[in-house]
């Protein structure tokens, strides 16, 4: 069994049903035949977000900037411990 994709504007257009039309988010996910646990979760990603939906692997602008801030560190990091095993091998004193 494949999962289902569904467009930005299927998603979009669902939220704002859910939130205009006052029905619960399950009766609104039951007449549109999707899962309410999917209807909810689409909610939270367009409320906390403006540019919602963005598909496999697009990242917010601040979330790309993140991840390769974090990318950075890490090899700033493994950086610094190749140096510390270098310093401490040469400051050895030859006997």
């Amino acid at each position: 069994m494949s999962r289902r994709e569904y467009t930005k504007e299927f998603k979009r257009d669902a939220v704002l049903l859910s939130i205009e039309n006052g029905k619960s988010i399950r009766e609104t996910a039951d007449n549109l035949g999707i899962h309410s646990t999917l209807l909810s979760r689409w909610r939270k990603e367009y409320e906390g977000d403006s540019d919602a939906f963005r598909g496999k692997g697009n990242r917010s602008k601040e979330a790309q900037e993140l991840f390769e801030l974090k990318k950075e560190v890490a090899s700033l990091k493994m950086e610094r411990e190749i140096l510390k095993k270098a310093l401490a091998i040469f400051s050895k004193s030859p006997k």
